[in-house]
């Protein structure tokens, strides 16, 4: 802990916003939204967290309640042009908060195993889920646009796929000592179609059909695009690992 625990509520604020900007690690190569945009709001409910006492999993739990609350939106709502707004919001909010977890934990001095295993449990479940609502949510709504709901499912596979090959390659690379390459400001950039961010604030055109039926499926194929370069790069790199082991 640090000479403003026990202090005012603004002091351990201010100590602890100090702290996370001082402390944060690179963003080289992460996909701009997440880099510029969600990181850095991250900082705020982390400072936020810590002041208040909150702990770790709590703030993983917040966050899954607003993805939740979300998807919810998504289900009992019939379609609106308002309804995009509030759905939207409330899954960027989740992310939000999904990125503080790690930055509160770090600070606090609360990290552990078992704080990190719930995280990505939430992620695993939450990342294809809301493609999953979604179909749903067109079956029930717009069922004269049942091709979308498959666009839905296939996000769905392609999500999570993706998720659980990133998760193990960066761990074998961590764990072989090897450092992470992620490439720079114009990879942020060009990646920014495959963030998690710019899938939330998609849903602000979930009440005008038309123009959703034509920005989710383009990030729908982008992501598979991107998917199946990540794939081979990092089977690649992980054989790499392998020669480099056996030879030595």
């Amino acid at each position: 802990m640090n000479d403003h625990a026990d202090g005012s509520w603004r002091a351990r604020y201010e100590w602890a916003r100090s702290s996370l900007d001082g402390a944060q690690k690179t963003g080289q190569g992460v996909p701009a939204y997440t880099r510029w945009v969600n990181r850095r709001g991250a900082r705020v409910v982390a400072a936020v967290g810590y002041a208040s006492g909150w702990t770790p999993n709590m703030v993983t739990a917040m966050s899954a309640a607003l993805s939740l609350a979300g998807m919810v939106l998504l289900l009992v709502v019939p379609p609106a042009a308002w309804l995009g707004l509030p759905v939207a919001a409330l899954l960027a909010a989740g992310y939000l908060f999904d990125s503080a977890d790690g930055q509160l934990a770090r600070l606090s001095g609360r990290s552990s195993k078992a704080g990190e295993w719930i995280d990505h449990v939430v992620d695993a479940f939450r990342s294809p889920a809301i493609h999953l609502v979604t179909a749903v949510a067109v079956m029930v709504y717009r069922p004269d646009s049942w091709w979308l709901a498959l666009v839905a499912l296939a996000y769905s596979l392609i999500t999570s796929g993706q998720f659980l090959s990133q998760i193990l390659a960066e761990a074998f690379v961590k764990k072989a000592g090897r450092p992470q390459t992620r490439g720079g400001d114009l990879r942020s950039w060009v990646l920014l179609p495959t963030d998690p961010g710019t899938l939330c604030w998609s849903f602000i055109l979930w009440g005008v059909s038309p123009l959703f039926a034509v920005v989710y499926p383009v990030l729908a194929a982008i992501a598979a695009a991107h998917s199946a370069i990540s794939l081979r790069r990092r089977f690649r790199d992980l054989t790499a690992l392998d020669n480099a082991s056996s030879q030595g």
